[in-house]
């Protein structure tokens, strides 16, 4: 079952975000792993920056969840995880259908150049990558991220996104999207 999280999911939050992380270690760049991989302040400030979790509800234990974030004029998905002991049982494209539905908005998703099984995921369930050019404007638009993460990410886009970039001009010099 799906769920809004709130403040008395922060807990379950945390422990099923660095639970999951756990698949990032040895595979993204060492200078970008940490442990925790996410810390109580950074989830802290990941809330209070807009990203709203829902999350994956069976026999009342959260086992996955998943974060949209509204940043101007695109919606985000942040933040995936399921447990470990939870993972290929469609929870992760449960939350991902749900979340979809929920904006109207083109939705752009981050995550790990070398994370090929996050990428995989997104690709079975309708995103395509953009290009380097893009996926660096994107980056410094609408996430707030080192550069460090930026040269070592990849940016991933729904249909609506595709569509609406006959309208958009990527102008990398300076490091705008004109819609």
């Amino acid at each position: 079952m799906i769920v809004t999280c709130d403040k008395a999911d922060m807990n379950s939050i945390y422990q099923i975000i660095n639970d999951a992380a756990i698949a990032y270690k040895g595979v993204i760049p060492a200078d970008r792993w940490h442990e925790p991989y996410m810390s109580s302040d950074q989830l802290n400030n990941e809330i209070e920056s807009g990203v709203q979790f829902w999350g994956w509800k069976e026999d009342s234990v959260l086992q996955g969840i998943m974060g949209i974030q509204q940043v101007q004029d695109v919606s985000l998905i942040r933040h995936a995880y399921v447990r470990t002991g939870m993972r290929n049982k469609g929870i992760g494209t449960k939350l991902l259908m749900y979340l979809m539905k929920k904006t109207d908005r083109p939705v752009l998703i981050g995550t790990w150049k070398d994370a090929v099984w996050a990428i995989e995921f997104y690709k079975k369930n309708g995103f395509s990558l953009v290009s380097e050019e893009e996926k660096n404007v994107l980056l410094k638009k609408y996430w707030s991220i080192p550069d460090r993460q930026v040269e070592t990410s990849v940016v991933l886009a729904d249909n609506i996104w595709r569509s609406d970039m006959k309208k958009i001009s990527v102008n990398p010099a300076d490091k705008r999207v004109k819609r």
